[in-house]
C-alpha cells in the first residue's frame, strides 16, 4: 500500500475509533441521565459525518495515487511463459 493511502487509512481508523468511543460515552450518559447526553449526541452525529469522509478519503487517495503512478504489475511465479518463449 502506498504511503499516502496508508496515511489516509491510519487517519480513518483513528477517527472511527474516536467516533465509536464517543458513541459509548453517549450511551452511558443517556443511561445515567446526564445533561451531557444531548451535546454528545450532536457531536456524535458530526463525528459520524467526519468518519464517513475519512473512509471515502481512503478510496479517493487510492484512486488518485493509481492515476498518477499507474498500476504496478509484475507477473506472478505461477504465470505461464508464452509458447514462443519456450521454443527459443
Amino acid at each position: 500500500m502506498p504511503d499516502t493511502v496508508r496515511t489516509a487509512a491510519v487517519r480513518a481508523v483513528i477517527i472511527i475509533a474516536l467516533t465509536l468511543t464517543q458513541v459509548v460515552v453517549v450511551l452511558l450518559c443517556t443511561l445515567a441521565g446526564s445533561w451531557l447526553a444531548f451535546p454528545m449526541v450532536l457531536s456524535s452525529v458530526a463525528s459520524t459525518f467526519v468518519a464517513t469522509w475519512a473512509v471515502l478519503d481512503i478510496w479517493i487517495t487510492r484512486q488518485a495515487w493509481l492515476q498518477r503512478n499507474g498500476v504496478v504489475s509484475a507477473p506472478s511465479s505461477a504465470a505461464r511463459r508464452r509458447p514462443l518463449a519456450r521454443r527459443r
